[in-house]
């Protein structure tokens, strides 16, 4: 018994060192197992990859960024809050009419709208706001930026990049042809002004820098180049010739200055050509010889005074019209209203203005800016060439505005394009179809005298399609030649020559729009035969 005893004890054991084995050996195991997961987990995933370093910073340096820390401070956002104009009221009576208690048994089912909109009232009106961009030019405050941008506006706020407060500006003066307007704000410090530059230095291919607040983002900083100079554009005023630049320019850049590399500026940006609404490559500029000749006026008598002599001309008008007038330079009178100082002088419609105190005349642009820089009460030589022969007239400048104030437009009847439909009309070799004027017909045109007759038709491809000629325009002369019947207006293009220039007097009308018939020559060579 005992030795079986004994080998019980030792079997027991033997049995319990074993489990004691083998927990301590699932125990190492598993902490083994922990410290190799631990050492993959945060080992590298590319041991053979070099981790990037961050440099200490150190400002690259150029022109361009020397240029925006020293424009920052100069370039202004501007706010421009306003009220919409409120729809028209009814009148008191029928107001006092609707407010009425009247019968409630026969009161109007509206009652109750009225009564929950406000018995009819107009809704109310909450302000808006604008925005755009403008830059010091004087360390008291004075600033230049667009007319446009401050137009509508009844309150003004100015932001200065780095400058916590915000400014209320008033306005100095603005001038409509230039779309320029001089505000002020009391900073109570003195201001950073910027550099005018001369534009007239300006070369295509010069860099153009443009700061603004498009879209309302302060200090946008855009570069390019001068893509075109003297850009004259549809719908501009006469003084506005525009430099054109692919700086990025987008709404809310409006009234911003353009830059040289020296940071001089250049330009006021104004306008962009657009189909999207937002910058396209191209954006225009004032230059800023003519925005400083504006501010200084401005800033001197509250408004822009420019003389004028009264007459009208048509924009961009063809050399081919000179041509055929035996002359190389002047201005076509397209109008000399009798109440105006040039027609009062003698001038009239037709005649070629080729100098202006004996210095030549090369186009209408030159005119207007000569005359305009002349003073008002002052006399100007106005010769003119009249069907060949050189007049002098004495013409006294008076102010633009003054000139002008009487222009009115009138709603005038457009005469049938498609025109009768009988054995009148004649087809000549100009490309078009024409017919007799009627006496009721030249009434409504203002022609006062027996010329004219009516283009019916205009072939496509023609020589009359390539000059811009439209059916219902009323042609009185060809090369100075009255046309007062289509056997005239025959005689006449008989004896004209292929290659030659040839300037067609015509009357435009825009029927039913409230412009007025314009006259106009439409020129161009005749194709060779």
């Amino acid at each position: 018994m005992p030795f079986l005893e004994k080998m019980k004890q030792q079997k027991v054991l033997s049995v319990g060192l074993l489990l004691i084995t083998l927990i301590i050996g699932i125990i190492l195991g598993q902490l083994l197992d922990t410290r190799v997961k631990a050492a993959r987990d945060t080992g590298p995933i590319a041991q053979d990859a070099t981790p990037l370093t961050i440099p200490q910073a150190a400002p690259v340096g150029n022109e361009f960024t020397k240029l925006a820390k020293r424009l920052e401070p100069s370039v202004v956002y501007i706010q421009a809050d306003y009220m919409p104009k409120a729809a028209a009221k009814k009148s008191p009576r029928l107001e006092s009419e609707d407010e009425g208690e009247g019968d409630s048994q026969q009161s109007d089912p509206s009652d109750m709208l009225k009564k929950f909109f406000g018995n009819g009232q107009p809704p109310k009106q909450f302000r808006q706001q604008g925005s755009g961009t403008g830059f010091i030019v004087d360390r008291n405050g004075y600033i230049l930026t667009n007319n446009h941008v401050v137009e509508h506006a009844d309150r003004l706020k100015v932001r200065i990049h780095g400058d916590d407060n915000e400014y209320r500006a008033h306005v100095i003066g603005t001038d409509l042809e230039t779309d320029i307007a001089v505000i002020k704000i009391d900073a109570k410090k003195p201001l950073t002004p910027v550099q005018i530059g001369n534009s007239d230095s300006l070369e295509v291919g010069d860099w153009a820098v443009a700061i603004g607040s498009p879209f309302g983002l302060e200090a946008t900083v855009t570069a390019g180049i001068v893509s075109a100079t003297g850009r004259d554009l549809p719908g501009a005023q006469a003084f506005q010739h525009f430099i054109q630049t692919d700086a990025a320019i987008n709404p809310g850049n409006s009234g911003g200055p353009l830059l040289n590399i020296r940071g001089e500026v250049i330009g006021v940006n104004t306008m962009i050509a657009t189909r999207s609404g937002s910058y396209e490559g191209i954006g225009f500029a004032l230059p800023s010889n003519m925005a400083a000749k504006v501010y200084n006026d401005i800033i001197r008598s509250g408004r822009v005074v420019r003389g004028s002599i009264g007459v009208r001309w048509r924009k961009n008008e063809s050399h081919d019209t000179l041509q055929a007038f035996g002359l190389d330079h002047g201005v076509v009178v397209e109008e000399a209203p009798k109440e105006g100082p040039a027609g009062k002088a003698g001038v009239k419609e037709g005649d070629v203005i080729i100098s202006l105190n004996d210095h030549p005349i090369r186009d209408g642009d030159e005119l207007v800016a000569k005359v305009a820089d002349m003073q008002i009460g002052a006399s100007a030589l106005l010769t003119v060439d009249r069907d060949g022969k050189k007049i002098d007239y004495k013409v006294p400048i008076e102010e633009r505005t003054e000139v002008w104030r009487g222009e009115f437009q009138s709603e005038d009847k457009q005469p049938d394009a498609a025109g009768p439909k009988d054995a009148s009309a004649t087809q000549v070799k100009f490309g078009i179809t024409i017919t007799r004027l009627l006496d009721k017909e030249r009434q409504e045109l203002g022609i006062e005298d027996k010329s004219g007759v009516r283009v019916v038709s205009v072939d496509p491809g023609s020589f009359a399609e390539d000059i811009g000629m439209q059916s219902g325009d009323v042609i009185i002369s060809i090369n100075r030649q009255e046309v007062t019947s289509p056997s005239d207006l025959m005689k006449i293009q008989a004896a004209l020559k292929g290659g030659q220039a040839v300037a067609i007097r015509v009357v435009h009308s825009f029927g039913g729009r409230k412009i007025p018939p314009q006259r106009q020559f439409l020129s161009g060579r005749l194709p060779g035969e």
